[in-house]
């Protein structure tokens, strides 16, 4: 029984953790909303739409565009300042993010 309380109450931190940055990276997903949509989905044909991509694929690409591996003037610039940290819940928080 007290493992199984322990548990839970590992889950349940584990799991509003990460609702907490996955709330805070939608702020930071604002900047984000005038190419690729405020959901994600893009009205613009030559950006890509964000949501529900792939949590790994929207890591590798954020890196490659901050450490300038993958040229774009806007996105370079744009993800230059943000942290690894950053990088790994903007990813999630697209990634979780539901078409509509």
């Amino acid at each position: 029984m007290n493992r199984f309380l322990i548990f839970a109450g590992l889950l349940a931190f584990t799991l509003s953790a990460q609702a907490a940055d996955l709330n805070t990276d939608k702020q930071k997903a604002t900047s984000c909303a005038a190419c690729h949509g405020a959901t994600g989905i893009s009205d613009y044909p030559a950006w890509p739409n964000l949501a529900e991509q792939k949590e790994q694929y929207l890591q590798i690409q954020l890196r490659a565009f901050r450490d300038g591996s993958r040229s774009n003037p806007i996105m370079n610039s744009m993800i230059k300042p943000l942290t690894d940290t950053d990088v790994e819940n903007l990813a999630a928080y697209f990634a979780n993010l539901i078409r509509h």
